[in-house]
């Protein structure tokens, strides 16, 4: 029991710590960066077996998050950074 109270917490604290993640389809995100006036999106490429990408931005204060098993590509004004892994807490 005490376990699955830790397990919890621990989700708790991860969406405390990570604010407010939407998870949206790519077509959705694309229309969100042309929105965005200086857009910087976080890409990490993903999976073990079924090889994907996730992307992720930050719009009015929100975080937008999506995935794609084909690489999406970004307009010219996007910053991208290219991280090791993205890690989306799960509800």
């Amino acid at each position: 029991m005490a376990a699955a109270h830790a397990a919890i917490h621990a989700v708790i604290n991860a969406n405390k710590a990570s604010g407010v993640i939407v998870h949206v389809s790519a077509g959705d995100f694309m229309a969100i960066l042309k929105r965005a006036q200086s857009p910087v999106v976080v890409v990490a490429k993903g999976g073990i077996i079924k090889k994907h990408f996730r992307y992720l931005t930050s719009y009015k204060g929100l975080t937008f998050y999506t995935t794609s098993e084909a690489a999406i590509v970004l307009p010219h004004s996007v910053e991208a950074i290219q991280a090791e892994k993205i890690w989306i807490p799960e509800m």
